[in-house]
């Protein structure tokens, strides 16, 4: 999960960067992340981590170390607090494999 696996060629690293970067893409990937998700092309297997939240296979595939875990707060949640908590938790529960049992997901 280094960055001698880094693959600066997948399509989600400009998706994580687009969101990071352009508040009315964050609210539509909010409202509907299927739609946001089919402007950009993304490898089936891409496609397929992000849609399970299967960032270990996003990194086991070249994602940027820096970006799981600003992509984990887009997907669960950025503010401080609770949903601070549950992004990390969902990140390191598919790193690890292992559910966490303070993991608040309400999805």
């Amino acid at each position: 999960m280094g960055l001698e696996s880094f693959n600066p060629n997948l399509v989600c690293h400009d998706l994580i960067q687009d969101l990071k970067w352009d508040a009315g893409l964050r609210a539509e990937f909010e409202a509907d992340r299927t739609a946001v998700l089919d402007r950009y092309p993304l490898g089936p297997d891409e496609r397929a981590a992000i849609d399970a939240g299967d960032f270990r296979s996003l990194y086991d595939m070249g994602l940027h170390p820096y970006l799981g875990g600003q992509f984990a707060r887009l997907m669960y949640g950025n503010a401080a607090g609770p949903e601070a908590t549950r992004a990390v938790n969902r990140l390191i529960a598919s790193l690890t494999g292992e559910e966490r049992p303070d993991d608040r997901t309400t999805t």
